[in-house]
């Protein structure tokens, strides 16, 4: 998931995707699943815009908008690591995994680097429940992670 691929916000843009979108059954998400695709993010500009033109309060979009993980307020990193925080992953030392992130990226989990470089994110199960613990890198996956081991996705992201 590279940044650079992301278009800069347009309001004129938001409302031509939410206009186009709003005749869907429940089209909120697929609003929001497009602005993504789109800017990489849901900048907050978007909320009223989408909130007037399905005609939903401006909490109603909002509160979609923090509860999915997937719906990011921020523009991301040129690179995303994802690492499950979920009960499989936890058991196996995903805390250990994570420390070791932290330290070699210089970024705490649900931050991005100063440089624009790397996101770290916390994700709730990738599937990868027999492989714990387990990340994602700009969406590869990669299992059975130790401290030693997760020095190459940070390396492979500082490069």
């Amino acid at each position: 998931m590279v940044q650079e691929r992301y278009r800069e916000f347009d309001p004129a843009e938001v409302r031509a995707v939410a206009t186009e979108l709003k005749g869907l059954e429940g089209p909120l998400l697929p609003i929001l699943h497009a602005l993504v695709d789109r800017f990489g993010y849901v900048d907050r500009r978007a909320i009223p815009i989408v909130a007037e033109v399905l005609n939903l309060s401006r909490a109603d979009v909002h509160g979609v908008v923090t509860f999915y993980h997937d719906f990011r307020q921020e523009p991301a990193g040129r690179h995303v690591i994802k690492l499950c925080q979920a009960e499989a992953c936890q058991s196996m030392g995903s805390d250990r995994v994570l420390a070791a992130l932290e330290t070699a990226l210089g970024i705490r989990l649900g931050e991005t680097s100063p440089d624009g470089r790397v996101t770290l994110e916390p994700v709730y199960c990738l599937g990868l429940c027999a492989s714990a613990p387990s990340a994602m890198l700009d969406g590869e996956l990669h299992g059975r992670l130790d401290p030693v081991s997760v020095l190459t996705l940070a390396q492979e992201v500082q490069a």
